[in-house]
């Protein structure tokens, strides 16, 4: 029998012992994985996400992403341990606040997969599950205090792990604030958990709206017969589904793959939302591109796809600075070891290039 979505998380991989029982192991991920059970961001890869994974290829983009590999030990110049600032900018627990209209709201530190390249691998993993209402209630309460606030973003860890009796508890205490018009959520549960979603959680989600759904599919690989059927659950129950893509070396930095990627998610009705340059995330360098090879990939997707098809090409800038659109208008100065951006509030912010990282495929 096919396990439900609460199986694949008890039955997860999160040693390197549970990993080497499906996957033919390098040295290199070997060294990875004794890493991340001794310092390292933990290892949590669900029986679907390793049926995904080419065992014998270690170039296998499903196997780049949950895998780790020895250079998540290293650290460069411009590595960050929390490249959006948001410690900075939590302005109540859990809460951060770093657009006028918008606040970012951290439910859960639970995941139903680790991203070796995740922004916030400082948290995931670290603490119990989700964060009961009363923790949470300072955070509604500076919501309450700032109708400024329009559109709250609820994230994580990822909020669809959360029970669905939970959940709907959550997203009422939000709707109670009169100021807040839109809440999205960001998951990554349809390509790495698409068994989560299901009638009881549609018809949940439905009393929320207006509700977003952000998701986050990297490679065509995900696009399976299940996480279509997740997708098609959530599209047909009403809601807008937009999704972000990481631009992530040696995974998707080829033009073709991201075109075949956006063409999938269209035909699923996922509108491409963001292309994010990878974050300056310590422990990451080897996915990061440089901006002129994240540029040069994004131009080759001018006319090779429909207009509906190619999302905004971003970069979360360093400290908390806020999103700014790769191009002309944004891009002060380009030297080998460095770009200077300039963000939306019009301050420059110098982004550490990983050139000594090239040779990583």
């Amino acid at each position: 029998m096919a396990l439900d979505w609460r199986g694949q998380l008890r039955k997860a991989a999160r040693t390197l012992s549970d990993v080497e029982q499906t996957v033919r192991l390098t040295e290199q991920e070997r060294r990875g994985l004794h890493w991340a059970e001794h310092g390292g961001m933990p290892v949590l890869i669900p029986p679907y996400v390793l049926s995904l994974i080419d065992t014998d290829d270690p170039q296998c983009p499903i196997r780049r992403q949950f895998i780790p590999r020895a250079e998540e030990s290293q650290r460069v110049r411009g590595d960050l341990s929390d490249p959006l600032g948001e410690r900075e900018h939590e302005v109540a627990p859990r809460l951060v606040h770093r657009y006028p209209d918008r606040a970012l709201l951290l439910v859960t530190s639970t995941c139903a997969v680790h991203c070796r390249y995740c922004t916030r691998a400082r948290l995931v993993g670290t603490e119990d599950g989700y964060w009961s209402l009363s923790e949470l209630e300072p955070a509604f309460r500076w919501l309450e205090a700032h109708p400024q606030v329009r559109e709250v973003l609820i994230s994580g860890g990822d909020p669809l792990v959360v029970s669905t009796r939970r959940l709907d508890a959550l997203l009422w205490r939000i709707r109670r604030i009169s100021s807040i018009d839109v809440i999205r959520v960001g998951t990554r549960v349809p390509n790495v958990l698409p068994m989560r979603v299901d009638d009881e959680l549609v018809t949940m989600l439905r009393a929320h709206q207006p509700l977003w759904i952000m998701t986050h599919f990297n490679h065509p690989r995900e696009l399976t017969a299940l996480s279509c059927h997740a997708l098609a659950q959530l599209v047909d129950g009403g809601f807008p589904v937009m999704n972000q893509t990481v631009l992530l070396r040696g995974i998707n930095d080829d033009d073709q793959v991201l075109a075949t990627l956006f063409r999938g998610l269209v035909r699923q009705r996922v509108r491409p939302y963001y292309l994010l340059h990878a974050d300056v995330m310590e422990g990451t360098s080897h996915f990061r591109t440089s901006v002129a090879r994240s540029l040069e990939i994004y131009s080759r997707l001018q006319g090779k796809v429909s207009g509906l098809a190619i999302p905004r090409l971003m970069v979360d800038t360093p400290g908390g600075k806020g999103k700014v659109p790769l191009g002309p208008a944004s891009v002060v100065s380009m030297e080998s070891h460095k770009t200077v951006l300039r963000t939306f509030r019009g301050e420059e912010v110098v982004l550490i290039e990983p050139g000594q990282f090239e040779g990583h495929r």
